[in-house]
């Protein structure tokens, strides 16, 4: 994206956390927006927005980290903020798969691919992230698998995952959003 913070990148004139929002905010009782930078830009969406509490920037686990440690709730969704597509019924069938399963953590598929940010967790999940992290782990998908996270297939659902990650795929979506 040219360096540009991905999630206030426009879309029909629009933030593309503004379209995550729309359709998250519906699905869970509290949201926080973890957010390194452009903090200010972020705040003025309402909510509480939240930084890494790590150093060195190690990657999407340190927001997850932070949603466990900070969020009021015992379990949490993430998802990514350049997905504006996402399912409108993402957190509930994350739900029914980590109850049904008693699973520490729940993450979307689709097309046979994994969708490791598209997750619900149980915030007991929070002290092997830690150690995960503290062993120098940064791979969401391998500490996924290392607690056991059940999968949950959005077969057909290809395009709610998209991950809008260049100025062509911003283009592509302008084109193509519902």
């Amino acid at each position: 994206m040219d360096g540009a913070d991905k999630g206030l990148a426009l879309l029909r004139d629009r933030p593309m956390i503004a379209y995550v929002l729309d359709r998250f905010a519906a699905q869970v009782d509290q949201v926080l927006i973890n957010a390194n930078r452009s903090l200010d830009a972020y705040r003025t969406f309402g909510p509480e927005v939240i930084e890494d509490d790590i150093a060195g920037f190690p990657g999407p686990l340190a927001g997850v980290r932070c949603g466990l440690a900070r969020a009021a709730h015992g379990l949490v969704a993430t998802v990514p903020c350049d997905a504006p597509r996402l399912p409108a019924d993402l957190v509930a069938r994350l739900l029914a798969a980590l109850l049904e399963h008693d699973a520490a953590a729940a993450v979307a598929s689709s097309g046979g691919r994994t969708q490791p940010v598209f997750a619900l967790y149980h915030r007991s999940a929070l002290t092997t992230l830690d150690e995960f992290l503290a062993a120098g782990g940064r791979k969401v998908d391998q500490w996924q698998n290392e607690i056991g996270a059940v999968r949950v297939a959005f077969d057909g659902a290809e395009d709610a995952f998209a991950n809008i990650n260049t100025l062509e795929d911003l283009a592509r979506a302008e084109r193509t959003l519902e």
